[in-house]
């Protein structure tokens, strides 16, 4: 069961708990701008579906990864940007990174385009393809998707990992201008894909409402998912008299907390505005929530009032890409080094081995200030139900809050409520040192969970743009 619990009004309450295949092999155009060796989310993601679809296609990927790699199997071709990094590097030494901002849209992969329409179409030419399937993020890949449609007349499926209107992850613009240029693209990404497909049902219906009805049937909702093969190893039984919370994955707020109130001086506030001016804000983010400090600060609270714990909780950040001097002072301002440790990125099969052994999960995002609900979903949610671990999810309102409010083993508390955090560590430490650690079987989710089950409506749709599709190969 998933418990939400808040500190302010001290209120518990709790909620319960195929596709058609092508007859004959096809061969798909993907364009993954990330692939592993990449450890990114989408990369790791792009991985896992594109194996999947090899079921069923034969596949054939242009990239932006140098050395990217899915398996023996499938052909990817790398195509390097032409990103002019020297003037880059000397617009940012004359401070004129704002000028950039202004500048580089909709994002630095840009540069990537021609190299990658001039290749993809010669490929798409010489590997009588049936369709173009493309990645996004970057966004700039769905613009080279596009133009291979154009040239090629071949039906194109677009996949958004984040979409442009979503304030989670996109909450301020360069300027208003770039603001309604972000919502022109996303609107022109529909209408001219055959089908798109989000992970966020938030997400979705705020796209949706402003498509004409003839483009809405395009829409489809598949999340993302987890390989139940990342979860079949045995997991080593590690006895321990300390509880470990763990968190896997990139964290923001570091520097929110990195200077003192006595160390703002006016250079740098004015630095600051000056970076802001201009720039269209559509809603305010608080990046402090996703940073370990709250968690931190909660474990202490726990331990204080339970004076036989002491030195015994622990959290671990797995995933840190910030500098280790900016890590290293932040924690230390916040008097948590002594329960915060924080590690650089891990193979992905080694962060999951880490949160299979955790004693409790931590999933936490950024808050909204106006308390909104917005639409963005960790990635690690569906990761972490593929475990038995507790589940603290310290999560705004929203698409990730209304995904789990019925999942067994969540708790649900707002990102900064330390108060209902520490309540929540308090009852699962107690579990663990009591010789009862909690654990929830959640063997139910793991088919609706895994890619293996989510690729089969990826086939539908491609089966379906295929058979609606005039170019004869």
């Amino acid at each position: 069961m998933t418990k939400s619990i808040s500190s302010k009004n001290n209120t518990y309450f709790t909620t319960s708990n195929v596709a058609s295949k092508s007859p004959h092999p096809q061969t798909l155009f993907c364009i993954a701008h990330d692939l592993p060796p990449l450890r990114e989310p989408i990369a790791i993601r792009a991985k896992k579906l594109l194996g999947q679809f090899q079921k069923h296609w034969q596949i054939n990927i242009l990239t932006g990864t140098e050395n990217g790699y899915l398996n023996e199997a499938a052909s990817v071709e790398f195509v390097k940007s032409w990103y002019p990094k020297r003037l880059i590097e000397f617009i940012g030494k004359l401070k004129l990174d704002k000028l950039l901002m202004f500048l580089i849209w909709p994002d630095s992969k840009i540069f990537w385009f021609i190299p990658a329409l001039i290749k993809g179409y010669q490929l798409i030419k010489r590997q009588n393809c049936s369709a173009i399937f493309v990645f996004m993020m970057p966004y700039s890949a769905g613009l080279v998707g596009i133009a291979l449609k154009w040239l090629t007349g071949l039906p194109l499926v677009l996949s958004l990992d984040d979409s442009l209107s979503c304030t989670d992850m996109h909450p301020v613009s360069a300027s208003w201008l770039h603001h309604q240029l972000e919502r022109w693209l996303e609107n022109f990404y529909v209408r001219q894909a055959d089908a798109i497909v989000y992970v966020s049902q938030f997400n979705l219906e705020l796209v949706k409402k402003r498509q004409p009805k003839s483009q809405q049937s395009k829409f489809h909702l598949i999340r993302c998912g987890a390989d139940p093969l990342d979860f079949s190893t045995p997991v080593d039984s590690v006895v321990s008299e300390s509880f470990k919370i763990v968190y896997t994955g990139g964290m923001n707020g570091w520097y929110d907390f990195y200077h003192r109130p006595e160390e703002h001086t006016l250079p740098k506030k004015l630095y600051r505005a000056w970076m802001k001016l201009g720039s269209y804000e559509r809603i305010k983010i608080d990046y402090r929530s996703s940073s370990p400090i709250f968690i931190g600060k909660a474990a202490q609270q726990a331990m204080s009032q339970n004076p036989n714990w002491e030195n015994k909780i622990h959290v671990k950040i797995y995933g840190n890409s910030f500098p280790e001097s900016v890590v290293q002072k932040v924690l230390q301002n916040q008097n948590l080094t002594d329960v915060v440790s924080v590690f650089g990125a891990l193979p992905h099969s080694q962060a999951i081995q880490n949160a299979r052994q955790a004693d409790l999960l931590l999933i936490t995002l950024p808050n909204r200030a106006d308390g909104s609900s917005g639409g963005r979903i960790s990635c690690k949610t569906y990761e972490y139900l593929m475990s038995d671990r507790p589940i603290l999810a310290a999560v705004p309102k929203g698409e990730n809050w209304d995904y789990l409010k019925d999942k067994p083993g969540v708790w649900l508390v707002e990102p900064t409520d330390t108060e209902a955090m520490a309540q929540v560590i308090a009852q699962v430490a107690a579990a663990k040192f009591s010789g009862s650690p909690l654990t929830f079987d959640r063997t139910a989710l793991q088919q609706e969970l895994s890619y293996i089950n989510l690729v089969e409506n990826y086939f539908q749709i491609l089966d379906k743009v295929c058979s609606n599709s005039t170019v004869t190969n």
